[in-house]
Order: structure tokens, then C-alpha cells, then sequence
């Protein structure tokens, strides 16, 4: 593996692989391939363009001759995919995009990458699939049980992705990660609309009662974790990534509030979400064997998560408007 398409790179938690990699491995050559929509940023790669071993190539995952073409004119052996429709709200308004690209795209690069016989077609899934937990965590052996479009459509194209290994022979290796936080996710995400929301004394639009359980891990901590999947994963095989770093969306809001020295009368609790699930947690035994542990506390990267959208208000606030601002009145103000 040296020449990687990295398909969603211009994304959040794939933008961030793309620094890690060329960091890690200066030699290998990596192709973002993005569709550009609302959440995937050429601003995300400003960092990188320059980088003799970095190309970018605007195209659709669900467009197979331009994947194809793609493919072939960087002579790629080796596909990443993080391209996806990821927002659970953002599913329960408009499920369509979310089975096109999550189910359909995954197929199209399955049958490419089938076609040319790439060396590996990495898959990025989600905890999600597995559904909610009240205790214990899941193992990658543990059945699916999605609760939303999102989560149903992530399982979708997970299990077709693994069924082209089965049947064809295809090397696939698949990772599902638990909630990611960092620089450059989008801030319709809790964390980051905490924070710019906060940053704003606007109001912090904290779901139910806030007891929501997640473990966050921070994105260099996931992008790590797939370096290690690709290079010494089992063909055929998926791993779960997560932090054991458990904490309520409450806590959280509580958190960012006392950071920024903001009051906690700025959280303010709207209507649940339908079908929110209490809870996710992963076992990691699978993916600790192989070498991998994440490094960055909870401690560490939250304050390092603040301190960057502070530091980079130039980045986020062009997006807290036009399409943005219709999003977030008809999820949280009409609550």
C-alpha cells in the first residue's frame, strides 16, 4: 500500500487522516476524493496542499466512472473510505442522501476496487450499527441492530463491504469507531455547536435530559487506529476503536460552559430526539492486540478541541450561516 484514495478526505475525521498519514508515512502518495458537500472542506487540507505526495480530485463515490477514472490515474492500490452521510439528525429529516451514498457508494467502490483488483478497500462504520447497549460493550461478533436511517444505512453498507470479501475474495478490512471529536468537525455535531454556540452566549440545545451516555475518542487517536487496521488487520476482519472514556452529553455541555466561563444557564433542554439511544460502548480487546491504544486523554484533547475552535473562529463561523441556519431551525428552534 502506497498510493491511497482517502474517498471523504476533505471530511472531518478523513481530513485528519489525511495529516496523520502524510505525517506517518511522508512516502506514501494520498488522493482525497470528495464530493464537497455541505460537510467536506477543501479549507479542511489547507495544511497539506502543498505537499508533493498530496492531490485532490472533486468526484461522487457514487459515480463509477469517475471513481474508476480516478483510480487509474493515480494508479491507487489502496481505497479508505470515510465518504458518508454521518449525521444522525440530519437522517431522521432527509433519509435519501444517506442510502445513496452510505449503501450505494460503498458498492460502487466495492465493485471498483473488485474490478482492478486494488490490494485493499478499507471501510470506516460506526458503533452505531450495533444499537444501543445499557451495559457491558460490544464485541465485533455481537449482531446489528440500527436505530436510525444513519446507523441503518452505515449497516448496510458495512455488511455489503463484507460480503464482497466473502463471495469475490475481496482484501477489505473494516473499523467502527465510537463518537470522534476534534479539529474540524462540523458544528452541527454536539461538541462543536456547544462550543461555537457557547462562544456566541447562545443557547446550548441539549436533547431530553442530557443523560445520554457516549464514549468520545479524539480524531488523531481514530486515525491512528485505522493506520494499524491497515497495516496489520486480518483480511475479512472488522475492529472496533473507542477511548473508555464514558461521559453524558450533560456533563459534556457542563464542561464546555465552565471552560469558556460561560453560565450554565445557556444549556437549555429541547424535545428529544426519536429514537435516541441511552447508550454505546465498544470492546477494543480485538484491535489492542494488534498494538493500538489510544493516547490522548479526555483531559488533553478537550482542551486542545476548545482551544482550536477558539483559536479558529475564521474557520467555522462562514458556516453557521445560509444553509446552516435553515438546518438548525427546523432541529432545535422549532423544539
Amino acid at each position: 500500500m502506497r498510493n491511497l484514495l482517502v474517498t471523504g478526505g476533505a471530511g472531518f475525521i478523513g481530513s485528519n487522516f489525511v495529516h496523520y498519514m502524510l505525517e506517518k508515512h511522508p512516502n506514501y502518495r494520498i488522493i482525497v476524493y470528495d464530493k464537497l458537500t455541505y460537510a467536506g472542506r477543501l479549507e479542511n487540507l489547507e495544511r497539506v496542499t502543498a505537499h508533493p505526495h498530496y492531490a485532490f480530485v472533486q468526484g461522487d463515490i457514487c459515480d463509477m466512472a469517475k471513481v474508476r477514472e480516478t483510480i487509474l490515474a493515480y494508479d491507487i492500490d489502496t481505497i479508505v473510505n470515510f465518504a458518508a452521510e454521518t449525521h444522525v439528525d440530519r437522517s431522521i429529516l432527509d433519509p435519501d442522501a444517506f442510502v445513496k451514498t452510505d449503501v450505494y457508494g460503498s458498492y460502487v467502490l466495492c465493485e471498483v476496487a473488485k474490478e482492478l483488483k486494488l490490494e485493499r478497500l478499507h471501510h470506516i462504520s460506526t458503533d452505531e450499527v450495533y444499537g444501543p447497549i445499557p451495559q457491558g460493550a460490544f464485541r465485533e461478533t455481537d449482531p446489528f441492530r440500527p436505530t436510525s436511517p444513519y446507523a441503518s444505512s452505515k449497516a448496510g453498507g458495512e455488511l455489503l463491504v463484507l460480503s464482497y470479501f466473502i463471495t469475490y475474495g475481496l482484501p477489505i478490512t473494516i473499523t467502527r469507531g465510537v463518537n470522534t471529536y476534534g479539529p474540524y468537525q462540523y458544528p452541527e455535531k454536539a461538541m462543536p455547536l456547544f462550543i461555537t454556540n457557547a462562544l456566541d452566549d447562545a443557547p446550548l440545545p441539549l436533547y431530553g435530559d442530557g443523560l445520554q451516555v457516549r464514549d468520545r475518542l479524539y480524531v488523531t487517536d481514530h486515525a491512528s487506529a485505522v493506520d494499524v487496521v491497515l497495516h496489520h488487520g486480518q483480511l475479512g476482519e472488522a475492529y472496533n476503536i473507542a477511548a473508555d472514556c464514558e461521559k453524558t452529553n450533560s456533563e459534556v455541555a457542563r464542561m464546555i460552559v465552565q471552560a469558556l466561563d460561560k453560565p450554565e444557564s445557556l444549556i437549555q433542554p429541547v424535545k428529544d430526539r426519536a429514537a435516541h439511544d441511552v447508550r454505546y460502548a465498544l470492546d477494543i480487546t480485538k484491535l489492542r492486540s494488534l498494538g493500538w491504544a489510544p493516547q490522548v486523554s479526555f483531559e488533553q484533547g478537550f482542551a486542545q478541541t476548545i482551544q482550536w475552535y477558539v483559536e479558529h473562529q475564521d474557520w467555522w463561523r462562514p458556516i453557521k450561516s445560509g444553509e446552516y441556519l435553515e438546518y438548525y431551525r427546523r432541529q432545535y428552534v422549532e423544539r
